[in-house]
């Protein structure tokens, strides 16, 4: 078949749409071209990089005619990395972009009468990321800290990666430093060569605590003491180091055993005025100000009285579980991960809860062996991976049919897939609001109330 456009060709087109990945898209009788770093309205020379049967690629030669939403970007790199893909578009039509991807997804579904309200985003929408994992490289015999080029294995080196915490960022080059003054090698991926993969920094916002790992290839490390004791010297807000070892051929960026090097095998953060132990391992939201935000759109959404018992499934270390706590009669979190459920019961212990506990489990498994029990549960909090909700857990809610469920999603595409499976069981959804977790970003984060039947929320 052949295509309207050729390799190499130039053309001069105006940008239709953004994709989800926002990419510009450009139609030549009706053959979709993608073109990174351009935006809707925008008038552009291109050049055609690549041709496929379905649709192209090109890239952007000359900006004839900018939008009216185009702002200067930051750094070519952040774009390039895919650290800020749009860094280049007004936050406020950010917001809207995001709004935007979830409504068109609910018109594909058929779940147009579902209202997507106006999406909730922050006052400084950079600087915001309380977690790094950068990748430690050696270019040029010299050990480089930054990010790889979209699509490649090609480090670009940063210092500045604009949407994480300015004193991460500080930290990550000290460690760098550190590492080239005492010659300590980067991980060399082709040749599964080299002992320092990644280093990654948290920081807990309310505190200050933070934690350095080092995710090397074996436990040896030359100079290890010397270098521990500089990260401390240079970074008196870290209170605790860690070494990770991930031996493995792997993109996988983490291991699962892990050493304390200095201070303790923790941090601890508070949220919504609880306070949470983090450990190297622990998944915790890397945007805390609307990690406040989402939680508390979901506890509002739950419109709890006090009296109802809650499941929180994919419970984590339990920072939605105990924020729901004070609001209901009693919460059961479940997860599959262990370790998470230590530091969720550690956790509960931490704020003083009686009223809340955590449970090792499949929850689908164990969601149908409480009602086997004769557990009636009122309220279903669900925040589950990218995948969604598996058919198993579907299955299992079929059959429990607890008369409310408050979805929190991270990825509208399987929300709806989802969405449309609950409908099958006579569920209600009433609205979705969406919550910007990842300005700069095209990932969005979204709080969906369910009820069974007609029966409105409170």
């Amino acid at each position: 078949m052949q295509t309207p456009v050729q390799k190499n060709q130039e053309l001069t087109v105006t940008i239709a749409d953004l994709t989800y990945e926002g990419m510009g898209v450009a139609k030549i009788d009706g053959y979709p071209l993608f073109i990174e770093d351009a935006l809707p309205g925008e008038e552009v020379r291109i050049h055609v990089l690549k041709v496929q049967k379905q649709y192209g690629f090109a890239k952007m030669v000359t900006l004839l005619k900018a939008s009216p939403e185009r702002v200067a970007p930051v750094d070519a790199a952040l774009t390039q990395t895919g650290i800020a893909p749009l860094q280049h578009l007004a936050y406020s039509a950010q917001l809207k972009f995001k709004q935007r991807q979830i409504e068109l997804l609910y018109h594909k579904a058929h779940l147009d009468d579902i209202p997507v309200l106006p999406t909730l985003g922050m006052a400084d929408p950079t600087h915001y990321r309380n977690k790094a994992q950068i990748p430690v490289r050696e270019i040029n015999g010299v050990l480089e800290t930054g990010f790889y080029k979209r699509r490649s294995h090609e480090l670009v080196p940063l210092t500045d990666f604009y949407i994480q915490d300015p004193l991460i960022d500080q930290a990550v080059v000290v460690v760098r430093d550190l590492l080239r003054k005492y010659g300590v090698s980067g991980y060399d991926e082709a040749r599964d060569h080299g002992l320092v993969r990644h280093i990654m920094v948290r920081r807990a916002r309310a505190t200050g605590e933070m934690m350095v790992v080092l995710i090397t290839r074996n436990w040896a490390v030359p100079h290890l003491d010397e270098i521990v004791a500089g990260i401390q010297a240079a970074l008196p807000q870290v209170v605790s180091v860690m070494q990770d070892l991930n031996a493995k051929r792997t993109n996988v960026i983490m291991g699962n055993e892990v050493k304390l090097l200095a201070g303790r095998d923790h941090i601890e953060d508070e949220l919504l005025g609880h306070r949470f132990r983090i450990s190297a391992l622990s998944f915790y939201q890397v945007n805390p100000q609307q990690t406040a935000v989402l939680y508390q759109t979901a506890i509002d959404a739950a419109a709890l009285t006090g009296d109802e018992v809650v499941i929180d499934a994919y419970s984590g270390i339990g920072t939605i579980s105990i924020a729901l706590a004070e609001h209901a009669r009693r919460v059961e979190g479940v997860e599959i991960v262990p370790a998470a459920v230590a530091d969720a019961r550690l956790n509960a212990s931490l704020n003083g809860l009686t009223n809340v506990q955590f449970t090792v489990g499949k929850a689908e498994e164990v969601m149908q062996t409480w009602q086997a029990q004769g557990m009636k549960a009122d309220v279903l909090m669900v925040d589950p991976p990218r995948k969604g909700l598996a058919p198993e857990f579907l299955a299992a809610v079929g059959q429990l049919l607890p008369p409310k469920m408050v979805y929190i999603s991270c990825n509208p595409a399987t929300l709806a897939r989802d969405l449309v499976e609950l409908r099958s069981f006579g569920y209600t959804a009433h609205s979705t609001q969406p919550v910007d977790m990842f300005p700069q970003t095209t990932h969005i984060e979204s709080v969906t109330v369910l009820t069974l039947g007609d029966q409105a929320t409170e």
